[in-house]
């Protein structure tokens, strides 16, 4: 590889580590997005932080289903989470949290929690690696893209980065990644829009003014260079140190965890004036194959300790918010490359799954649980999994129109197609809902007969606008689409011929404006 171009692809994620302790911070650099998340094109000081929980969570035992606990205890005897430890949550008695997330049971009785439940994607891949690329690129299972979903919409308000940049407007990172190489979702169209800071040393050594020392060898050599590089030709240390030297105070956060450090970083440039829009946090460990909980209490484990670092650091990063007076500016969200199956496996843990609930957290986002609990079918096999209600595009479009005002046209040019808007932002953000929609728990979509042998009749209600209707199977893959027009608001009938599917559960989507809810149906002999 030529200088110049391991230059050009290494720089974003290598400048930062060098500057900042430890951490990898990835500064979305000037780009369309960051320009509209910097009041360069959308009037807003609005700011996003990405909480990735790499390698596959759980849901079922993050989320738990008081409403269907038996099914859920059968399903996963040996990790069930003991039905009178449920944390439960005020005013919804349908749902709990698992034991250990006291934090997020406090935020969420608080007003300032939204659950998404059962997010994921049609034609799921079960790779770790692809599935992650799907989820930051913002792409269809079947389509491979090369630049992300927050790159892309920076290159929309920030054209022409990185020439001119930074300049009087937009002085300051766009974005930030803090404990990871730089991610796909930072790539643009044509360099990468982010800034890196591998770990909290690094963050630390910005402020300090330490410089890491390179090894006296050829390599080493070449890594001073792009160190010089990376200090003539990004200027972000320097904003970056004023910043973290304007906050003085802060709360408490606890310690040993490697999440909440990341947060206090988050939270410090925050509060310093940074104008970057766009954070992301990172922490490992969640694919449970075995022993994801002890073997005697599973209360207590592996995931339990994952879940507890989320839920603490959560907590104090919202209360550190509230304590220097930006609470109201900043929302966060959770993801993860997919969930983890129905049916726990013999070695007390959990396969590769589907989907699995996003949890948003702010005193702006739209309090309460969108969705209901999966269906959890009786007889559960090893192989069935939890259906999407949600695309997970679905909750980046809501964040972009709802908290960084983003217009049709940039949803299109970030998204590329459309996607629902959903209920997860408070009004008058931009164009935030009112009030959370709940009719997604009502009758919205049913079939006679249920079971049915060959064909079944399907009854649904919308609201006038764009009606799909999909018939998913076990696995969570869409077997066939019934519906995908626009219709009036009425009830809607329709014949479903089911010769050639195998028998078994399938689960038909409905999906309407803000509207959702998947059904278990069944197919006998």
């Amino acid at each position: 590889m030529k200088r110049r171009d391991f230059l050009r692809h290494t720089i974003p994620a290598a400048i930062l580590p060098s500057f900042v302790n430890g951490h990898t911070v990835t500064a979305l650099s000037a780009s369309p997005l960051l320009n509209t998340l910097t009041n360069l094109t959308s009037d807003t000081d609005h700011v996003l932080v990405m909480i990735e929980m790499n390698g596959g969570n759980d849901g079922l035992n993050m989320v738990i289903p008081r409403d269907n606990y038996g099914a859920y205890y059968q399903a996963r005897t040996n990790i069930a989470i003991p039905e009178a430890k449920i944390l439960k949550l005020k005013g919804n008695d349908k749902s709990g949290l698992h034991p250990v997330m006291t934090g997020i049971q406090e935020l969420y009785n608080a007003g300032k929690v939204a659950i998404v439940q059962s997010v994921g994607y049609p034609q799921p891949n079960l790779s770790h690696f692809r599935s992650t690329d799907i989820w930051m690129s913002g792409s269809d299972s079947e389509e491979v893209l090369d630049t992300g979903w927050v790159g892309r919409y920076l290159n929309y308000e920030f054209p022409g980065f990185p020439n001119g940049f930074p300049n009087a407007s937009m002085p300051d990172p766009l974005a930030i990644q803090i404990g990871a190489v730089s991610s796909l979702a930072f790539h643009g169209p044509s360099v990468g829009m982010a800034m890196s800071i591998t770990n909290p040393t690094c963050f630390y050594n910005i402020i300090d003014d330490i410089q890491d020392t390179a090894p006296a060898t050829r390599a080493g050599k070449e890594l001073t260079y792009v160190r010089e590089v990376a200090r003539q030709t990004e200027q972000f240390a320097t904003v970056i140190k004023k910043a973290a030297s304007r906050t003085t105070q802060q709360l408490p956060y606890p310690g040993n965890n490697r999440l909440a450090d990341q947060l206090k970083i988050v939270a410090r440039l925050i509060k310093g004036g940074l104008k970057t829009r766009v954070y992301m946090v990172r922490y490992n460990g969640f694919d449970t194959h075995s022993m994801q909980t002890d073997q005697s209490d599973p209360t207590i484990g592996k995931h339990a300790e994952l879940l507890q670092e989320l839920s603490d650091s959560v907590k104090a990063f919202q209360d550190d918010l509230a304590f220097m007076g930006i609470e109201d500016r900043v929302i966060s969200f959770t993801f993860s490359e997919f969930g983890r199956r129905i049916k726990s496996n013999f070695s007390i843990g959990t396969d590769h799954g589907v989907a699995a609930p996003m949890l948003l957290f702010g005193r702006k986002v739209q309090n309460g649980m969108l969705g209901k609990n999966p269906d959890i079918p009786s007889g559960v096999s090893a192989n069935d999994n939890i259906p999407h209600q949600y695309d997970y595009r679905s909750v980046y479009a809501s964040v972009l129109e709802q908290w960084f005002c983003a217009d049709s046209v940039a949803l299109q040019s970030v998204l590329l197609k459309h996607f629902q808007s959903l209920p997860i932002i408070q009004g008058g953000s931009c164009s935030g809902f009112t009030e959370l929609n709940n009719r997604s728990e009502a009758g919205l979509i049913s079939n006679y007969p249920n079971p049915f042998t060959s064909s079944t009749n399907i009854r649904y209600l919308s609201q006038s606008g764009h009606v799909l209707v999909q018939l998913m199977d076990g696995m969570g893959r869409v077997v066939r689409v019934l519906v995908d027009q626009v219709q009036d608001g009425k009830e809607h009938k329709l014949y479903f011929d089911g010769t050639g599917l195998a028998t078994g559960v399938y689960y038909l989507r409905l999906q309407n404006g803000s509207l959702q809810q998947v059904r278990p149906i069944l197919k006998v002999k």
